[in-house]
């Protein structure tokens, strides 16, 4: 069973792109909410490439590591990706004012689609929130 997510980033295309891609940028946005926080992020990114980051609940009482290969890689565009036995796929669309995210991705326990539904997105919002923040110039009082 797969799931589509998607949310609206206001921000340049390049700088969307950076920021999915950077282990920098992901230790940021990495997280479904405030009480969670990526503390590691790897990236090699190639087709055969691998990634990882490591996950922790902020209060230190429990995290995970998620690691997968590149699949398919095609710059400012798309890219997918295998863990374990599941895909994602990641296509990024240029819009006006914008580019549009979209997620799609294997879910892991068909019991569980609504919470990882909940997961992924409430993740790529934050993702979306955090490019819009910084491709924001930030105003100086006069």
């Amino acid at each position: 069973m797969q799931i589509t997510v998607e949310s609206f980033a206001q921000a340049p295309l390049e700088a969307v792109w950076q920021a999915w891609t950077t282990p920098e940028e992901i230790m940021k946005w990495n997280a479904a909410s405030p009480d969670w926080r990526t503390t590691q992020a790897e990236v090699d990114l190639r087709v055969g490439g691998a990634f990882r980051w490591r996950m922790e609940a902020r209060d230190g009482s429990v995290g995970y590591d998620v690691e997968g290969v590149y699949t398919e890689l095609r710059p400012l565009r798309r890219l997918a990706a295998c863990s374990g036995d599941h895909m994602l796929r990641v296509s990024f669309l240029p819009e006006d004012g914008g580019v549009r995210v979209v997620e799609t991705f294997d879910v892991d326990d068909p019991h569980g689609a609504a919470e990882q539904c909940q997961g992924h997105q409430a993740v790529l919002d934050r993702f979306c929130r955090h490019v819009a923040m910084r491709a924001t110039p930030l105003e100086c009082p006069v």
